[in-house]
């Protein structure tokens, strides 16, 4: 089917960075919602600062490099770069003072109200001070750095996330007046305790102690301030003669980019200000002027709090009622499960550690099992998953991991712990040249007696036990024919010199997702038009492929019905008249991280449902490894829709997107009660049944 619209117009799609910067809105939006906890609206003012530092660390820092290099274009959405840049300044701007009016309007109070008091050193008790004088000079003059600034003593580099002091300072004899830098030691808690949870910033235990890093100097003045840098990792592989080394060399350029991002404390003198902006070449749009204390990612110091009555009910998942009801032993033996069906997980309602991690571990030890393969994108330093592969490789069993040592932020952790497995006689392999390895599999090959079979996970999350209790995921168990043999050529297209594009029930990324869902969808078009049942429900990280968008398009201007339950960036505007009125976008934001992605397809009756590991974006169709999984269970495809159903149900809190790109909380219903809580819902439903 042809993929040109009549009349399609130029302005059909939204800003991806300004998307972005709305899903962080929303994200503040939970720490300015008052039915929560004081600690859960104290995590989400953690997160969002956290987010916004990675913006502009890789966004923003990316645009300003397209534009300097002159290879910046104009935009899906219609802007040019430089108009892009000035609305992401201004959205920013508006944001980060927003978020420093909740933690100072009500999330100190709320945190106050509770016995929890973040103070500043004059308010400190006398005791306090002389315990904090102990501290100090135990603990922090040791390791502190004072750096002159003179003819002799050039400005010193800033390192990015830094929090520091701009102190100055005068000479008693010539008069002169000095700046010089102090680093707020990041190996130091940000908040110092007090005991009784009480909290002083480091910076000002710092502050009170600069006549001793300065003796003899007249301290004039001080104030913080932090630096954003270009932290975005580039490598180009074709010239690298090994990976592994020119990643190394490059993270350790990566400390020395460019400064984005200027956070100073609004009392900060404008002598000093201009010399920062002078000495780091920032300019006036980058200047976040805030009230103190900056860096609020220190936050998670309160969350980490043993205040429970402070947050959510804990929560912790339970095996899958697939794998427990199975047989009475524990744990389950998983591949007796899987051989008589396929198990499809939902975390963390269904508990990783007694599934997937359990399927690696039973693997390990199995003296059945003849190989295992794993591919490995993001996991913890101290990974069971990793230690499953180390001891299964000293068991005796060939053992590959496809490990991504790219993943942005985790490259040293993925370049140690590769090693770790090198060491141990696991056969590593880093991946296809100019594509990122971001599908989520394993398969393990176990003699049954009668037969080799080939037991795999497919999942849409990182193999990692500790994001998995946080983030939303699903997972495919399966010993399926079909499916092994299709994962055994992934494999060797990711191992070896296999040129296999064709599977069975896989889309893979780069050749067939989009092509595959486009094609999906055009199917829906056709069965609309011949009056068979319609409709496509799409549940992603981000929408912002244009070519998958206009099939979206076409589809909904001949009135398929299209649902979009998205967490972070959508560039599809929703309700635009004869375009998208058939459209609705949703986005649901919780305790957890959505992150699973599916799609669905009425499929003139007979429906078609995916998951996988791809989101709707150019990096993931075009330059990355990814898979999608077709569900085949009846209940499974059943129980897939009723998620569905949950997230756009009216009785259900939500964020709508309008074709402005404007999001609306809906939080409460007509009679003024609270809606549903989708996440709040699953986890009560998880406690009673559980994933089909």
């Amino acid at each position: 089917m042809s993929t040109d619209l009549p009349s399609l117009p130029k302005d059909r799609f939204l800003d991806r960075e300004l998307s972005w910067l709305a899903f962080n809105q929303r994200v503040l939006e939970l720490a300015e919602d008052e039915n929560l906890p004081i600690l859960e609206r104290t995590k989400f003012l953690a997160i969002f600062a956290s987010n916004l530092d990675e913006f502009f660390m890789v966004r923003v820092a990316g645009l300003k490099r397209r534009i300097a290099t002159g290879m910046a274009v104009r935009s899906a959405s219609g802007f040019n770069p430089n108009e892009v840049l000035e609305s992401i300044w201004n959205r920013a701007h508006a944001l980060q003072r927003e978020h420093a009016q909740v933690f100072q309007g009500e999330i100190l109070p709320g945190l106050l109200a509770s016995g929890i008091e973040l103070l500043r050193y004059e308010q400190l008790t006398h005791e306090e001070r002389t315990s904090l004088d102990t501290f100090f000079h135990a603990q922090v003059f040791p390791v502190l750095t004072p750096l002159a600034v003179d003819p002799s003593h050039p400005f010193p580099y800033i390192s990015g996330l830094s929090l520091n002091l701009a102190v100055v300072v005068r000479n008693p004899i010539s008069g002169n007046e000095l700046f010089a830098r102090v680093k707020v030691p990041p190996s130091l808690p940000r908040f110092v305790p007090l005991g009784a949870q009480r909290f002083v910033p480091l910076e000002d235990l710092i502050a009170e102690h600069l006549n001793e890093l300065f003796p003899g100097m007249q301290i004039l003045q001080h104030h913080s301030f932090r630096v954003t840098r270009n932290e975005d990792v580039e490598v180009e592989e074709d010239d690298a003669e090994n990976l592994l080394l020119a990643l190394e060399r490059e993270l350790m350029r990566r400390r020395f980019g460019p400064p984005v991002r200027l956070e100073v404390e609004a009392s900060i003198d404008r002598y000093v200000l201009e010399l920062l902006i002078s000495e780091l070449d920032v300019t006036a749009n980058e200047v976040f002027s805030l009230p103190g204390p900056l860096d609020l990612t220190g936050l998670w110091a309160f969350v980490d709090l043993d205040r429970q009555d402070l947050k959510q009910p804990r929560f912790v998942g339970r095996t899958s009622r697939q794998l427990s009801e199975f047989e009475s032993s524990t744990p389950p033996d998983i591949f007796a499960v899987v051989r008589e069906r396929d198990v499809l997980l939902h975390h963390p309602y269904d508990s990783f550690s007694t599934s997937v991690q359990l399927f690696l571990e039973q693997a390990a030890n199995d003296p059945h099992v003849l190989a295992i393969k794993q591919t490995l994108y993001r996991t913890s330093g101290d990974s069971p998953i990793v230690d499953s592969l180390i001891t299964a490789a000293q068991n005796g069993k060939q053992v590959l991991a496809i490990v991504e040592i790219k993943a942005r932020f985790d490259e040293q952790n993925n370049i140690d712990w590769s090693r770790k497995l090198e060491q141990a006689g696991v056969h590593v392999v880093y991946g296809l040249v100019g594509l990122k390895t971001h599908v989520k599999a394993s398969m393990v090959v176990r003699n049954d007696g009668d037969q080799l079979r080939r037991y795999c996970h497919l999942g849409t999350g990182n193999y990692h036990p500790k994001t998995a209790r946080l983030y939303e995921d699903m997972g495919l168990l399966t010993c399926s024919p079909a499916v092994g043999e299709d994962i055994s050529n992934l494999f060797n297209v990711l191992s070896g010199y296999s040129m296999n594009t064709t599977y069975s029930r896989l889309l893979v990324a780069p050749h067939s997702v989009r092509t595959g869902l486009i094609e999906r969808i055009d199917r829906e078009i056709s069965n609309h038009l011949a009056g068979f049942p319609s409709g496509i429900r799409i549940k992603c990280n981000a929408l912002v492929d244009e070519p998958v968008i206009d099939a979206l398009y076409r589809a909904a201007a001949v009135g398929v019905q299209i649902q979009v339950f998205v967490r972070g960036i959508c560039a599809l505007r929703p309700g635009v008249p004869g375009l998208s009125e058939t459209v609705r976008v949703i986005s649901i934001l919780g305790r957890f991280l959505e992150h699973s992605r599916a799609f669905c397809f009425e499929n003139g009756g007979e429906p078609e449902v995916w998951i996988g590991s791809a989101d709707m974006m150019h990096r993931n169709l075009d330059r990355r490894v990814e898979t999608l999984i077709r569900l085949v269970e009846p209940s499974q495809i059943a129980w897939l829709n009723d998620l569905f159903d949950m997230a756009m149900s009216p009785s259900f809190s939500s964020w709508e997107l309008d074709s402005k790109g404007d999001w609306t909380r809906h939080l409460k219903a007509e009679d003024g009660s609270l809606l549903l809580d989708y996440q709040e819902t699953l986890i009560a439903r998880t406690r009673s049944a559980g994933t089909p």
